[in-house]
């Protein structure tokens, strides 16, 4: 699997919804492993289908002292008030880095790849993962959670790239 990079469409697009997850269960679990696969040759710790061209919600999250996890179809039922500020990148947007701004904890339901429905409360490193890559899912990137400024220079530095 090829990580789309900022630049492709599909990286802006919602995606829909995986329907009869357990009619193909098969499919959706090596969909999971090839989404591992890529995220470990990556040295990643999320991956979204909308990063690899798979328009539908479906992400992984592999994070130090935590077991890998897959979600999908998932639905953000709860954040927390308090925020924190962290850096975060993007194996879409690579070699950039800024502080986001997130909720500190999330509550997330969502079916794994065993087709079996689970609801997790989580924070840290973890909550902030499972929030990059749900976003990822409306097509929304971490840049977008940033202030006017610092995104365009972000950007900028893209551009030079680019013409280099």
């Amino acid at each position: 699997m090829d990580v789309l990079t900022l630049g492709n469409d599909l990286l802006r697009q919602k995606a829909v919804l995986v329907e009869n997850l357990k009619d193909n269960l098969s499919q959706w679990q090596e969909t999971a492993e090839n989404m591992f696969a890529a995220l470990k040759v990556q040295n990643g710790v999320g991956l979204a289908g909308p990063q690899v061209g798979l328009m539908r919600r479906i992400f992984v999250v592999t994070v130090d002292g935590d077991e890998p996890r897959v979600f999908i179809n998932p639905s953000i039922i709860e954040t927390s008030q308090e925020t924190t500020k962290y850096e975060e990148g993007c194996l879409s947007i690579p070699g950039n880095w800024a502080d986001v701004v997130r909720p500190r904890t999330v509550k997330v339901q969502a079916w794994n790849e065993k087709g079996r429905s689970f609801t997790l409360e989580a924070g840290g490193i973890l909550a902030r993962v499972i929030l990059h890559e749900y976003d990822h899912l409306d097509g929304v990137l971490f840049i977008d959670r940033l202030p006017e400024l610092k995104r365009n220079k972000i950007l900028e530095k893209i551009a030079k790239k680019a013409k280099a």
